[in-house]
């Protein structure tokens, strides 16, 4: 007789055990599984969120000296060589190899103006692309929708009695005063906010943006490459990573990955003890049949190996069927923990991994309870026939 043969007819006469083993394994596993696949798209969310909150890298004209200004206080220093950019060839950026990790691009053109007489700062953007890009931003009113609408800052307006709604001419162009943004504590505050093209008609520099802010997604690529990218295809320009804001992102991620880990492992730890548990049990109440086993010729090994056997067989199904469960409550979670956007991927490693993880906890916590069931003296238990 064989001993798979003696485990698999033991699993069929104590079905109800073997079936609570594989539900407590198949429920660690399907919970393991559900926590690891929902905090990997919830990562790559928050990532991506995270990632398109403000610009990464910075796409300046390339100067010849240096500005000597920090947190807005400028202390001196004359820039050589600077020059505006073309706007025409921002369009090289979406040409770059990772290019698919490109989520906003946003340009800007700076300039003075006069309004009512007293000095002021126009910014030329593309509303769409720069109120996506500062989200932090916040309209009393609405963006500027064409190019006779403006937003002003909190300072411009307070200094400048705009208010919503106002009319103002700057350049011989009249505007409608859309919104005023409300305090930020940045030089954003200063700004007069309007459409690019009719910025660069008052400021006389057609086709011409001051800088380029760009949100990469750096989920699959490090910064840096794209940075190399975008200074092949721009050449004139100088392009900057914004470091602080790239590794502040990436260790909140961590952290967040971090956490889903540590859940993970208890949840491990108490299923493994739950496995010992009930191994445990189950040698107990077989006293009388692991005598018998014992009487029969089977030696020490034979006994561990057959309560191994039922072990790895219960795992095993415990496995496959708690990576399909997990995969089926991660898909149906999901729409209530995120939005449009995020999909779950059928992962064939992460299926090898809820398996193995399902064996490995049904080996470890079975082998102690096998190595005391093949200790059990045959002749204790058949005293008790």
């Amino acid at each position: 007789m064989r001993l798979r043969t003696v485990a698999f007819s033991s699993l069929r006469r104590r079905a109800s055990r073997a079936a609570f083993l594989v539900v407590g394994l198949l429920l660690g596993v399907g919970t393991v599984v559900t926590l690891l696949t929902l905090s990997s798209a919830l990562t790559v969310q928050a990532q991506n969120s995270l990632e398109t909150y403000g610009a990464n890298i910075v796409v300046a004209p390339r100067s010849d000296g240096l500005s000597l200004s920090y947190g807005g206080v400028t202390l001196g220093g004359v820039a050589v060589g600077a020059r505006d950019l073309r706007e025409a060839d921002l369009a090289r950026i979406r040409t770059i190899p990772n290019r698919k990790n490109i989520a906003i691009v946003a340009p800007e053109l700076l300039g003075p103006v006069r309004v009512n007489g007293r000095p002021a700062l126009l910014m030329g953007v593309r509303p769409k692309d720069e109120f996506a890009l500062k989200r932090w931003w916040t309209v009393a009113g609405r963006p500027p929708s064409n190019g006779h609408e403006l937003v002003a800052g909190s300072s411009a307006a307070a200094a400048l009695g705009l208010a919503r709604g106002d009319r103002v001419t700057i350049g011989g162009r009249s505007f409608t005063v859309t919104g005023v943004l409300r305090p930020t504590g940045s030089q954003d505050d200063d700004l007069l906010i309007a459409d690019l093209g009719t910025a660069q008609t008052i400021l006389g520099r057609p086709g011409k943006v001051t800088m380029v802010q760009v949100a990469a997604l750096c989920s699959n690529c490090p910064v840096e490459k794209i940075v190399a990218q975008l200074g092949t295809v721009l050449p004139d320009a100088k392009v900057t990573a914004m470091q602080d804001k790239v590794k502040n992102r990436m260790h909140a991620i961590g952290q967040f990955r971090t956490f889903s880990y540590i859940v993970a492992g208890v949840i491990i730890a108490i299923e493994a003890l739950v496995v010992f548990v009930t191994m445990m049990g189950s040698v107990n109440a077989r006293t009388r049949e692991i005598g018998i086993f014992r009487a029969l010729g089977f030696r020490r090994g034979h006994v561990t190996g057959l309560i191994l056997i039922e072990a790895f067989v219960a795992s095993l199904l415990a496995g496959v069927l708690g990576y399909l469960a997990g995969m089926g409550v991660s898909y149906a979670l999901l729409p209530f923990l995120a939005g449009d956007g995020v999909s779950i991927a059928w992962a064939p490693g992460l299926a090898g991994a809820a398996v193995a993880l399902a064996m490995a906890i049904g080996a470890l916590a079975s082998l102690y309870p096998a190595l005391h069931a093949s200790r059990l003296d045959p002749t204790v238990a058949l005293r008790a026939l």
